[in-house]
């Protein structure tokens, strides 16, 4: 299925889950209902096999089905961006390549987790990943979940190589935002990756949201997004992001954030299964403090 350009990058791109049966094995049928569910509630793009994805908890084999099942289903109706990371440049060229190969309009890549590269190693794994493959790459800046920070001047030279054109900044640190933005904006996509900076990241400039959230209440992400990019219409938009903001931020500060969407969307009525071990569903006490939140949002 032919992808959409690049020029397509831009708006609420959701991380998605990857739903599971009662036994662990992949709900692929399911996968195509919650895809078609987040078109139909006007997402921008898809990202399959990031963090929220359980990518790390996937063979090689089905994450592949995970990535052929997302492109069936979005039919080439928004862009489909493949997580690719593994903890060697070998493994995430391979993966690279298998991505464009499916069909999908770019990849997403963190630093490798574990091995900690420094800075001119990890200049080199990326620049492997650039020279492997002709699609644009999401660089995925998360310190708390791969141990290595990119910092901005390092994301600036990055931008430098071909392929590399948006980043997903998650370290929710507002000051991040803004200096890509003045130092490398010009080059690179500057997409929004902390759910408790999203109103004021759009409302400094950037393109887009990626949001593991957006699996729960995608018209409310995309709504948010419209009243700052497309409207600026800021006050309408504080007002909705102020609501948006306890659910945002009980997914951010629990600890449990894959953990807490797949079981919220269960709630929403898109059920997700649990995640895979090592960890675990929600208990009934989080169950119970999810439904008391997300029922202040209708």
């Amino acid at each position: 299925m032919k992808q959409k350009s690049e020029s397509s990058f831009r708006g609420v791109f959701v991380a998605l889950v990857t739903p599971m049966l009662a036994n662990g094995d992949l709900d692929l049928k399911q996968l195509e209902k919650h895809v078609n569910a987040m078109v139909a509630d006007g997402i921008h793009g898809l990202i399959p096999l990031g963090s929220t994805g359980e990518f790390y908890a996937l063979t090689a084999a089905e994450r592949r089905a995970v990535i052929e099942a997302t492109l069936a289903a979005a039919a080439g109706r928004v862009p489909v961006v493949a997580g690719v990371n593994a903890s060697s440049t070998r493994e995430v060229v391979a993966f690279s390549r298998e991505a464009e190969a499916l069909g999908c309009a770019g990849v997403m890549l963190a630093p490798p987790y574990y091995s900690l590269p420094t800075p001119e190693e990890l200049f080199a794994h990326i620049k492997a990943v650039n020279q492997a493959i002709g699609i644009p790459i999401m660089l995925y800046n998360y310190p708390g979940r791969t141990g290595v920070d990119m910092a901005p001047d390092f994301i600036a030279r990055l931008a430098g190589l071909r392929h590399v054109r948006y980043v997903k900044e998650s370290t929710g640190d507002i000051t991040r935002i803004s200096t890509l933005l003045r130092t490398c904006g010009d080059r690179i996509g500057v997409f929004c990756g902390g759910d408790g900076v999203a109103f004021e990241s759009l409302a400094l400039g950037a393109i887009g949201w990626v949001g593991g959230v957006a699996n729960v209440v995608p018209r409310q992400h995309v709504e948010l997004y419209r009243l700052v990019a497309e409207r600026q219409d800021y006050a309408a938009a504080r007002k909705l992001y102020f609501k948006l903001l306890p659910l945002l931020s009980l997914m951010e500060g629990g600890g449990k954030y894959t953990q807490w969407v797949k079981a919220a969307c269960g709630l929403v009525g898109r059920p997700a299964g649990a995640p895979r071990g090592p960890l675990q569903a929600a208990t009934a006490a989080e169950l119970r403090q999810l439904k008391a939140v997300l029922a202040k949002l209708k």
